[in-house]
């Protein structure tokens, strides 16, 4: 009953209070609401003094306040506040504060004793505390930071900003600072006379961002200082100035979103003491647009001066470049691809003029589903051209390449597919065809023109199993034969587009596994093999593949590295694993009858809260024929250890095994809570050529939150209390 009674009187003091506060905005200006009152009491003195006590809230447009007790004067509208006091406006801005003396309607006013907190995460406490007309508050003997500050920790937060002023424009949402000085800890580090810096609950706003420090054995030791400019709502620039003793280089990155669409593009000049007296740099661009009627632009553009700029600089790993632009249309039963592409090389044994640099290709494709012999007919018209800048119409340096050799094909390709289910047997047909048209320009070794007309046909056969295992675990175990034929003669033309071929689970069916149409395989073959697989939503699950394909002749255009010479060839073994607690491993390999391996590839992640793992090991054997005269073999880690709520250390690497050596080695170690996060990193490279040298680079940033420049990640940890969740 009390507790009704405390309710009823709360609800009459607040239609009061309503009225009152009408009656007094009717005295007054008219621009604003008036302002509602509620408390647990109220009284009116006899000089008209409204004075409210106990849990006391009003409410003023967006603007919300609490409070022990409010005294309002009638006579000169002014509200005079006993604390302590919580001030909400609504946009992520909140003022706490012991005492106050406000405007009736909120808008201005002095406090003390007072604390600005922004968007949850910027904390801003000084001994005065003004509001000036809703939309300024300016502090005096301010400390800023966005560091938690704990009740029984008498160290000061990890960084904050003195200053002897600060205005917060709560419209331009930007923060002002006068006599400002940056401490870590206690200890002054930085002082600045002027300070603007935006507030948390901006996106994007111009200003310099948080500087990397740069050691690096062939540049130097440098600074990096971005300067970040918003052009507009959709589209900005960042300008980063890199300065050490044997480098002057600005870096750039400018966005635009459209309506449509948006571009990127990065970039960097520079002027140093690895190439005297050359301007170097680079430029990449990416773009994509949505066009009418289903079609899309897309073009990225990779640009640089010379070979090792973008290594020199640790820019981008890339040592081959393309360039690209393309139209694309995807529909239901059809898809439609023009593109043109640049490639350049930046490896040493490599030449530009003499290998296919312009491509240009367009792609049709198109399905039907015919009620009349059901299934599904698929066609599909592909034209190919690729030029070289070479003009050289000979095997100048006799290794069986011509220089200069143009290339222009055309392809027409069509094949109807059916399934039908025999009980448990799955059977599959294919019926098609493919005519190919080749135009060879600048080789005398070539016809300059061939074409030719391809019968293809093929019969696959499936028979899943399925049994339901222990627990919730089900195994699967599916066998798997086809039959193919493709027709005609292998043409005398160049092979430009094919010279690297893979043999894996997912060309296993294909009736052609050459990756392009200049090279077709031909007569009968046949492939078998199956998969037996484990799935088990709460315990671990497997999967092993194993394959061959015979036929019935040779095909001379399949290397070593291939698995597919002579009539048999290597066996195909695959598989994956997966545990509940976080490890998964995959892998593949092809050998043949006396177990020689020609190639091997082993993928291992493991993760759980505090550890992830990741590791490779790739083995290829050599091959002549596309001039890999050594085996390849190399092994990759990447990890990342959790030490605390706090600390991260990073560790990867990249082992040569046929070198001996290792080729790339990185280690990092970041400290992170809810205001900072510091990061350090140390990295090697071992490639040594004409163009790239060894070089060893440590970087150190620092990035503070709770302003919009912030650089850093997602919050991770508090610096104080439990770990935040």
């Amino acid at each position: 009953m009390v507790e009704a009674r405390n309710w009823i009187t709360r609800a009459f003091l607040c239609v009061f209070l309503a009225l009152w506060g009408a009656m007094v905005h009717a005295q007054g200006t008219q621009s604003a609401p008036p302002a509602i009152l509620v408390a647990d009491d109220i009284q009116i003195s006899q000089d008209r003094r409204l004075i409210a006590s106990g849990n006391v809230e009003a409410f003023q447009g967006t603007t919300r306040l609490t409070a022990q007790a409010i005294a309002y004067n009638p006579d000169n509208g002014q509200l005079t506040i006993t604390g302590p006091i919580t001030l909400d406006d609504g946009d992520g801005v909140r003022i706490l504060a012991s005492q106050a003396e406000l405007s009736s309607d909120l808008q201005n006013g002095l406090l003390t004793g007072a604390r600005l907190v922004l968007n949850d995460q910027l904390q801003l406490a000084a001994v005065q505390l003004d509001v000036v007309d809703g939309r300024y508050t300016q502090l005096y003997k301010t400390a800023v930071t966005s560091c938690r500050v704990c009740a029984n920790d008498p160290r000061p937060p990890l960084w904050q900003i003195r200053a002897r002023r600060v205005i917060h424009d709560k419209e331009e949402r930007q923060l002002y600072f006068d006599d400002a000085q940056l401490l870590i800890r206690n200890v002054p580090i930085l002082y600045l006379p002027r300070l603007r810096l935006p507030d948390p609950s901006q996106d994007r706003a111009s200003g310099f961002l948080f500087p990397e420090i740069r050691s690096d054995s062939q540049l130097g030791t440098g600074l990096k200082l971005p300067y970040f400019i918003k052009l507009g709502d959709h589209r900005d620039l960042t300008l980063t100035p890199y300065l050490s003793n044997r480098t002057r280089t600005l870096e750039f990155r400018y966005r635009q979103a459209f309506e449509r669409g948006r571009i990127l593009f990065e970039g960097a000049t520079s002027d140093d003491d690895l190439e005297p007296g050359e301007k170097r740099g680079y430029l990449f661009g990416a773009g994509r647009f949505e066009l009418n009627k289903g079609f899309r632009l897309e073009f990225d553009i990779e640009l640089v001066s010379d070979d090792s700029y973008l290594s020199d600089y640790d820019f981008s790993s890339k040592d081959r470049l393309d360039s690209q632009i393309q139209i694309t249309r995807t529909e239901r039963d059809a898809f439609l691809r023009l593109g043109f592409i640049n490639y350049k090389s930046l490896r040493d044994d490599e030449d530009d003029d003499v290998s296919p640099s312009d491509v240009l290709e367009a792609l049709y494709e198109r399905r039907f589903f015919p009620k009349s012999i059901g299934g599904e007919i698929r066609l599909a018209a592909i034209a190919h051209g690729h030029r070289r800048e070479s003009s050289v119409d000979t095997d100048a340096n006799g290794d069986g390449i011509v220089d200069g050799r143009d290339v222009v094909r055309f392809s027409l390709e069509g094949e109807w597919l059916r399934t039908y289910q025999l009980g448990g047997l799955q059977t599959q047909t294919r019926l098609g065809f493919a005519g190919d048209a080749f135009n060879i320009s600048d080789d005398a070794t070539s016809a300059s023109s061939d074409s030719e007309f391809t019968p293809m046909a093929a019969l696959t056969l499936r028979y899943p199993l399925a049994k339901q295992g222990r627990g919730r675990a089900r195994h699967v175990i599916e066998p798997i034969l086809q039959l193919a034929y493709v027709g005609g003669d292998n043409l005398d033309v160049p092979n430009d587009e094919s010279t690297r071929v893979e043999f894996d689970e997912g060309n296993l069916l294909s009736l052609s596994r050459f990756p392009a149409p200049d090279r077709r395989e031909r007569g009968w073959t046949t492939a078998y093999g199956g998969t037996w697989a484990r799935y088990d939503p709460e315990g671990w699950s497997a999967s092993v593949s194993a394959a061959q394909i015979i036929r019935q002749d040779a095909q001379q255009d399949f290397t070593v590295s291939s698995g597919l010479t002579g009539t048999d060839s290597d066996f195909l073994l695959a598989g994956q694993i997966r545990f509940v607690g976080g490890l998964a491993v995959s892998g593949r390999t092809l050998f043949d009858d006396t177990f020689d391996v020609t190639k091997a590839e082993l993928r291992g992640d493991w993760s759980n809260s505090r550890l992830d793992l990741s590791g490779s090991y790739i083995w290829i054997d050599e091959d002549p024929a596309i001039d890999q005269n050594e085996p390849i073999g190399e092994v990759a880690f990447d990890g990342a250890y959790r030490i605390d709520r706090f600390w991260t250390a990073s560790l990867d690497m990249r082992y040569d095994i046929e070198e001996g050596r290792a080729a790339t080695a990185g280690a990092g170690l970041t400290y992170e809570n809810e205001c900072v996060r510091v990061g350090v990193n140390l990295n090697r490279s071992f490639a040594d050529s004409t163009t790239i040298e060894p070089s060893t680079s440590l970087g150190v940033s620092v990035s503070l939150r709770g302003f919009s420049a912030d650089t850093g990640q997602s919050v991770v940890a508090r610096s104080c209390g439990k770990q935040a969740k």
